[in-house]
């Protein structure tokens, strides 16, 4: 609650309002655009289809910091109609936003509790005779018919049942099947070098894949088959087989590094507003060590994020980091602190409260998520997943339209053909 002074000279009275936080312009905010979010499931869906593929859109770590049933809301309503998670809670937070639509779950520890995601439908991968049996005894505990995605490992040596148990995995599926305690629904894997098209080892992981498929087939059943993820759904149409899954691009973030400018739209930009412009002479040092000293008279900007919201300490430290302020490209300069950042403005007209873009979209020439992860040394995906602390994360589009009707009411937005494209 706020207390408000209301009234004329000599008669005030005190009265309390409610604070609204989403009232108040925040400090800093990732801003996700659902339509640029619609607009790139709706390429990724039209390029799988050509190949007769549906589409799962990979909504793992809360849509890769895009926020989960926001992204799958926007996905379903866009071409895709399966969504596709790491962990049994990211299934089950689906569903409690109100997402119908077939969802799948494939990390988990064999002694979790699979009740829910069981009770709740959700289609569960499983590697190892241990997992089937842990995921059939919570489908007996609930009354449910299970419904597997049995994992082979091709080749990436992560999850995934190797050549040597992929028979006994099978065998023990096929006898729930028998027993109606489960349905297998597909067989799958995932990809090691998908951002090297020309890499032999998606041919080799492809064949293995085939093989662990066809040994199902032989046992009478027509599972469905995936492997392609974000690259491999942009460059490789002969991988599509029935199902395409992928997760970087959906966010607008290429996979794969390319001259020409990419169709995919950035869904996310983080920016922040200007706590405090001061002018400082030749010669003052900025932050902690005085990495950074001015050469002449300048005007400084104080940006209230840093490396306990997600932007990491040593982004500037080669004095490269830069940001966008209104048409103006300008330097971070000093060490990225836990609370806030520098920027030399120089003589541009910078006023408190003005907006400033970390990384965004790149229009203008402004920076981006890639530019960040090749300073640091990483991957995009890093970069977007990594925002956390005190970044309110605001939603802009609608994320809905035709076809929105197969995921379900769901919760309020806003919560904090073939070849190279």
């Amino acid at each position: 609650m706020i207390r408000v002074r209301c009234g004329s000279v000599g008669s005030l009275t005190d009265v309390m309002i409610p604070h609204v936080p989403e009232l108040v312009a925040p400090r800093a905010e990732a801003v996700v655009d659902l339509d640029a979010v619609r607009h790139n499931v709706g390429l990724l869906s039209g390029t799988a289809a050509r190949s007769g593929a549906a589409t799962m859109v990979v909504v793992k770590a809360d849509g890769y910091g895009h926020g989960a049933v926001d992204v799958g809301r926007a996905a379903l309503s866009s071409g895709a109609t399966w969504l596709g998670v790491a962990t049994l809670e990211e299934a089950t937070a689906l569903r409690a936003g109100g997402i119908t639509a077939p969802v799948l779950s494939w990390l988990h520890v064999p002694d979790e509790d699979f009740d829910p995601a069981v009770g709740a439908g959700v289609d569960l991968s499983v590697s190892s005779r241990e997992h089937l049996a842990a995921v059939l005894a919570a489908g007996r505990r609930t009354g449910r018919t299970v419904r597997l995605h049995l994992k082979a490992d091709t080749g990436l040596g992560r999850n995934g049942a190797p050549p040597a148990e992929w028979a006994g995995l099978v065998d023990d599926a096929a006898t729930a099947v028998a027993s109606g305690a489960a349905e297998i629904v597909a067989v799958w894997s995932h990809l090691a070098q998908a951002d090297e098209p020309s890499h032999p080892m998606q041919d080799v992981q492809a064949a293995a894949l085939d093989a662990a498929w066809r040994h199902v087939r032989e046992r009478g059943f027509t599972p469905l088959r995936h492997l392609a993820n974000s690259a491999a759904t942009m460059t490789r149409p002969d991988l599509h087989l029935d199902l395409v899954r992928p997760g970087i691009a959906v966010y607008g973030l290429d996979p794969i590094a390319q001259p020409s400018a990419s169709p995919l739209r950035p869904a996310m930009t983080l920016r922040a507003r200007v706590a405090l412009v001061k002018t400082v002479p030749a010669g003052h040092g900025v932050s902690y060590g005085h990495e950074w000293t001015s050469t002449a008279p300048t005007r400084l900007a104080l940006v209230p994020a840093g490396y306990a919201d997600g932007v990491p300490r040593r982004l500037n430290d080669a004095g490269r980091m830069r940001v966008r302020i209104g048409e103006e490209i300008r330097p971070v300069v000093g060490r990225v602190c836990m609370d806030q950042v520098v920027v030399d403005c120089g003589d541009v007209d910078v006023r408190t409260g003005d907006t400033v873009e970390l990384f965004g979209t790149g229009e203008g020439g402004g920076p981006t998520a890639r530019e960040w992860a090749d300073e640091l040394g990483t991957i995009h995906y890093e970069v977007v997943t990594g925002m956390r602390g005190r970044i309110r994360r605001t939603v802009r589009g609608t994320g809905t339209g035709a076809g929105a009707n197969n995921n379900g009411a769901g919760t309020p937005a806003g919560h904090v053909g073939g070849g190279r494209w």
